[in-house]
Formats: C-alpha cells, structure tokens, sequence
C-alpha cells in the first residue's frame, strides 16, 4: 500500500474540458466474466487504477494471461487453473468476490477467502451464496475460506436477498452457462449491472430485462469471445460535477451517460446548480446561491450511496440545513469527523443521519481519506477551502479514480501528490 498524500491549495475555480474515465465498478466485473469463455476477451476504455490492477493479479495466479495497452486489455482465458485464491491477493480487494460466479461455472469448484477492500460497513456474503444455492451449488463450511461445488448449475426461478450489486452480477454470471431458464427478481440495475449484461450478451449470453429488477436468462452452452468497450463512470462524472460546482467555475465533462444520473441531475437542481444537459457530456455553470436539502440514498435508480459524500460536501456551501440518510452503509457518514477539521459543524444523529448547516466556510487543515468516497468528499472539500489542506491515505482514491489529481489540475485545481 502506498503512502502518498495530497497537498490541495483551495479557493481556485476550475474552467475547461475533462473526460471521465472508464467505469472501475463495470470494468471489475466484466474482467472476471471474461473467464467464462475460453476465447480471447479484449476490453477497451478500461481505467487505470489500483483495483484493476489487483483483478490482474488474481487473472496471473489462475494461470491467464492479460496484457495492457493504454486503456486496452486482452484477457486470454483458456486456461484456468481449479486453485484456492489466497487471502493476501483478495483481502485488498471487495471485488474479488466476484471471481465466484465465473469460476464455479467454469471448473464446477470455486475456494476463495473471504474478501477485503473499503472499510464502509458490513457486506455479507449471504446474498451470494443463497444464489448459487439456488442453481444448484454446494456451499461447503470451510473455516474463513469461501467453498463452493457443484456437478451441474441448473437455471432456477429466486428472488435475491437484497438488491445487492456483486451478488446480483454473480448470479449472473453463475446462470447464464447453466442448462434452462433463470429468472431473477429484485436484482440490482445499476448502470455496471447493465454493462456486464451487455457484456455477456456480446459473448453470446441471452439476457433480457436489463435495466430492470427483473432479469431473464436463458442458459447456453459456451460463450465466445469479444471487443467490448467498458461504459462510462457516472460516479466519477457525478464527483467531477461536484469539483466544477464547488469551486464557482464553469466546465465541460465529457464522455458522460446522462441517462445513468437522472436522480442526481435532480438533486443538483434542487441544490440550485446550474448545468446544461447534452447527449454524451454535462456543462457546469457558476451557480449564485446554493439551497440546502433533503438526501437519501436508495438502491439504483434512486441516488446512489457512492456520491453521498461527496454530494454532501457541496451541501457544505448551501444555504440552510441539509438532512441526509444514507440507508445502505453504516460507515458511510465517517468523512464529516474528517470535514469538522475543516470548520464544518455536523450534526451527526446516528451512523446513517446526519445534519449539515451552511453555508461553512471552510479552512485547509490535515485530514485523511477513509475510503474510496469519503477520499473524494475531502479532496472535494479541499477544492473549495481557504488555504493549505493535506490529505493522507489517498491510496483509497486511486483504487477507483483514474488520476483524479492530474485531471483536476488539468482544469484549474492546484493538487501536488507527495511520495
């Protein structure tokens, strides 16, 4: 892991053009679902971060070979080794979970420790297992190692647990080579849901229902492989949004599905950010004054837990006091004790409620990123400070966001990374 921090110099308005990289959350998925052809698998517009990085790991020790050119990835899957993955390759990674589906369909065996990754709460594996129980898997008690069997999976009608992302993709990917018809109600829908199926559908899977909580899958025999160009990130265009509308100035994001942020377009009117809508890009105007909110997350198409944060930190800047309810994480409020560093003076109710009062005028201190989002909250926060901030353990931003320094700095943002 390494240590690197941020040195953030705020009060600077960002102007011009920036691209969104490729979608970290689509691209994990679609990596281990390349495993369920024995044919090359090439993958365009992936990004490069850390979290890539380790599910390339994970592809050596099973005996695949990858190699990577620019935002291109070849997977070569034919041959895949029936290993146990150890601990040391998934305990830094949640997503590699998702090397479960793929596998069991593939060597009718899968062993897998359990998996690490960002520190926002409690995420059981029930949801996961009760699928594959449900296509005819075995699921094994092995101590803290993950074990799973089965002689054939077989497609099955089962309403999911929960709206759970990585256990609906398993399912997924577990149902679409088993022999009949799936069916899976209350299945997650968010837009990396529907890239993986897109995916698979390009490799020759029979999916319908995509975009839904209602997935139909016909199983077929093998799946070929493909060129596959990995969708957008509309985390990373909705945090983007945020660092134009933060700091006053006025920018052009690119490469953006609006159709994946209907709820966060309306929360941002709501706020009273100004911003013009086009097919494939956002552009962010300076917006005079910002009023406070209610916000809520929810399962995709509500508003998405993954911009909680850093939504939030604009709510900083808004008139008035905003109320938010993060419903799905209990460690998701964590980045308001890093933002009362700042000045901010929260009103934290219980680990899913808390109030925030502003407009605050926020003043550079040194704080630390908790995770993933909460990174993105603080540097967010930084943007928009009087002075000097440090931000440490920016480890957790890199793992989902592709350079986010250098593409803030490309617009106007003063952010030195030191080793």
């Amino acid at each position: 892991m390494h240590t690197h921090r941020f040195l953030v110099t705020g009060g600077k308005k960002l102007e011009g053009q920036i691209k969104v990289s490729g979608s970290k959350n689509a691209a994990l998925p679609i990596i281990a679902a390349s495993l369920l052809t024995d044919e090359p698998v090439t993958l365009t517009n992936v990004p490069d971060i850390a979290d890539i990085a380790t599910m390339e790991h994970i592809l050596h020790f099973l005996g695949v070979e990858t190699s990577v050119e620019g935002d291109t990835m070849k997977i070569n899957p034919k041959a895949v080794a029936n290993v146990e993955i150890e601990h040391e390759l998934v305990s830094k990674l949640r997503a590699s979970i998702l090397f479960l589906g793929p596998l069991l369909a593939r060597n009718k065996e899968v062993r897998l420790a359990f998996p690490g990754g960002c520190v926002i709460g409690k995420r059981p594996v029930d949801a996961h297992l009760m699928a594959f129980e449900e296509l005819g898997a075995e699921v094994l008690e092995d101590g803290d190692i993950l074990h799973i069997k089965c002689d054939k999976l077989v497609g099955a009608k089962f309403t999911m647990t929960e709206a759970s992302v990585t256990a609906t993709e398993n399912a997924i990917m577990a149902a679409v080579l088993a022999k009949g018809d799936t069916v899976i109600r209350l299945a997650a829908c968010e837009p990396h849901v529907q890239d993986l199926c897109n995916f698979l559908n390009s490799m020759g899977a029979k999916i319908t229902g995509i975009g839904t909580h209602k997935l139909k899958i016909k199983g077929v025999k093998k799946l070929k492989g493909t060129k596959y160009r990995i969708t957008s990130d509309y985390l990373e265009a909705g945090t983007l949004v945020i660092a134009a509308a933060i700091t006053g100035g006025s920018v052009d994001i690119l490469d953006v599905n609006p159709n994946h942020l209907d709820i966060f377009w309306q929360k941002l009117r709501e706020v009273g950010v100004i911003f013009e809508l086009g097919e494939d890009m956002v552009r962010v105007l300076p917006s005079p004054e910002l009023k406070a909110i209610r916000l809520q997350t929810a399962v995709f198409p509500s508003f998405p837990t993954d911009l909680q944060a850093p939504f939030a930190t604009l709510l900083t800047q808004a008139k008035g006091t905003s109320f938010i309810f993060e419903t799905l994480f209990d460690g998701r409020l964590q980045y308001l004790y890093e933002l009362q560093k700042m000045g901010l003076e929260p009103r934290i109710i219980n680990p899913y409620q808390a109030e925030i009062t502003g407009p605050t005028k926020l003043i550079g201190a040194s704080v630390s990123s908790c995770d993933l989002r909460a990174g993105a909250a603080v540097v967010l926060a930084a943007l928009a400070a009087e002075g000097e901030t440090e931000i440490s353990n920016v480890y957790y931003i890199d793992r989902g966001y592709e350079r986010l320094d250098e593409k803030l700095n490309s617009i106007g943002a003063s952010i030195k990374r030191i080793k």
